[in-house]
C-alpha cells in the first residue's frame, strides 16, 4: 500500500485517491498529487498587510488609521484606537479582534497599521 501525503489544508492523514486527484474526507479539500510536491513552497499561508504594507501576524497589536462607522453602535471607532492580539482570517474582513467598549469585531487590514 502506497503512502499518500497528508491534506495540505487540515493536515489529516486520512487522504485517498479519486481518479487523478487526492481527497481529504475531513475538510473535503481536493488537490492534484503534483501540487502536493509544490506544497512546502506554497505553505507560506495567509499574507495580510496593513495600510502601509507591513506584514501582519497573529497576536500583533494594531492601531486604527481612519474613523470607522460601526453598524448598530452609537459611536464610531476613532483614529488611534489600539487593538491588541489580532487574529488573521481569510475573507473580506481579514482581522478578527476584540476592542474595549465594542466587543468582537472584524476589521479590514487596509484601515489599520502595525503598532
Amino acid at each position: 500500500m502506497s503512502e499518500l501525503p497528508p491534506c495540505p489544508k487540515c493536515k489529516s492523514t486520512l487522504t485517498y485517491e479519486d481518479g487523478a486527484l487526492l481527497v481529504c474526507p475531513e475538510c473535503a479539500h481536493e488537490w492534484s498529487p503534483t501540487a502536493a510536491a509544490d506544497a512546502p513552497e506554497a505553505e507560506a499561508g495567509l499574507v495580510v498587510k496593513d495600510a502601509y504594507g507591513t506584514v501582519l501576524k497573529d497576536g500583533d497589536s494594531v492601531t486604527i488609521v481612519k474613523d470607522l462607522k460601526v453598524k448598530g453602535a452609537t459611536s464610531a471607532l476613532k483614529v488611534g484606537t489600539k487593538v491588541k492580539s489580532i487574529r488573521l482570517v481569510e475573507g473580506d474582513h481579514n482581522i478578527d479582534c476584540k476592542i474595549d467598549g465594542f466587543g468582537s469585531m472584524a476589521l479590514k487590514s487596509e484601515f489599520v497599521k502595525k503598532s
